[in-house]
């Protein structure tokens, strides 16, 4: 009996007391900072989003759903907004497809495969900043090398960041050559991950490499595939340090504000932290939609293999 008191059924199992007991000790630390630096802060958004919360005068009145109104009706916001979502999916397009015919290729056996994985990979370790920076000299229209290949091609040259029709594609750019590496080392190791037998088993029954890739590996693929466009779409509704640096202000015409930027300039620029945690709030539901959606559509995780 004093052995079936000291044990606790939690979901099912049983556990000894010592050990709920050890693990919520452990936990609590863990908990702590979980609640101030994210559970009152999103409380707090939530709040300040039905304010007219100042952030130079500190006063805060409740204002309804006034803050949703006005951003909904809010050029500078739709503008925003419509910047975010053809940044998001066009550089997630790019990436993904990029990402994975450089793994596709590394998977291959071809010489100096390791310093080439580690060449891919190299620009993911540099900070944003520190590479935004060497970037905006590489689009600079009159000295930048970008430029100088074009006229050396006698190809037309661009503005880049300058002009309001190529500075956010000029950012994409950017933003495919920082983040490509990490989805290639992903699909790699996914790729590596594939069982020898499948292959050996295909390649027995006369299947090409494109068979193989349509018929096996992509569709073995399909959960790394499936995270990586999560945690695309979700980065890239959050990027804000390299429009910046490269664009600040949103650029030319406001061209390359995406969300994160209107939000940082309605609350530090305007000091309308209202506006700001209800576009915030917004942003948190529109990713939230998102990412549901994307799950549905990439739910199937598994192939006939027969």
């Amino acid at each position: 009996m004093q052995k079936l008191s000291n044990r606790i059924t939690i979901r099912g199992k049983i556990y000894e007391r010592d050990q709920v007991r050890a693990a919520t000790v452990l936990l609590i630390p863990t908990m702590v900072v979980i609640l101030f630096l994210f559970i009152i802060p999103a409380v707090q958004v939530v709040w300040y989003s039905f304010t007219n919360f100042n952030l130079t005068s500190g006063q805060a009145s409740f204002y309804g759903i006034k803050n949703f109104t006005y951003i909904l009706t809010d050029d500078k916001f739709m503008k925003a907004l419509g910047n975010t979502f053809f940044f998001a999916f066009v550089k997630l397009a790019i990436d993904t497809t990029l990402a994975l015919a450089l793994a596709l290729m590394l998977d291959a056996h071809i010489p100096v495969k390791r310093l080439l994985r580690s060449v891919y990979f190299a620009p993911v370790i540099v900070p944003v900043v520190a590479s935004s920076l060497i970037w905006i000299w590489f689009f600079d229209p009159g000295i930048g090398p970008f430029n100088q290949i074009l006229s050396s091609l006698k190809l037309p040259t661009s503005q880049w960041l300058y002009h309001e029709n190529s500075a956010l594609m000029s950012i994409i750019i950017f933003s495919v050559w920082k983040g490509v590496g990490y989805n290639m080392i992903l699909f790699l190791a996914g790729l590596q991950n594939i069982p020898d037998s499948y292959i050996d088993a295909a390649k027995v029954d006369g299947a090409n490499n494109w068979q193989m890739l349509v018929k096996i590996k992509l569709p073995l693929l399909r959960p790394i595939v499936a995270f990586v466009v999560m945690i695309g779409i979700i980065n890239a509704f959050k990027v804000f340090a390299e429009i910046n640096v490269m664009t600040p202000k949103g650029g030319p015409l406001y061209s390359t504000a995406l969300m994160v930027v209107y939000i940082y300039e309605q609350a530090f620029q305007n000091a309308k932290m209202g506006r700001a945690s209800a576009a915030s709030l917004l942003l948190f539901i529109i990713i939230m939609i998102v990412t549901l959606i994307q799950r549905r559509l990439g739910g199937k995780k598994t192939i006939d293999l027969a």
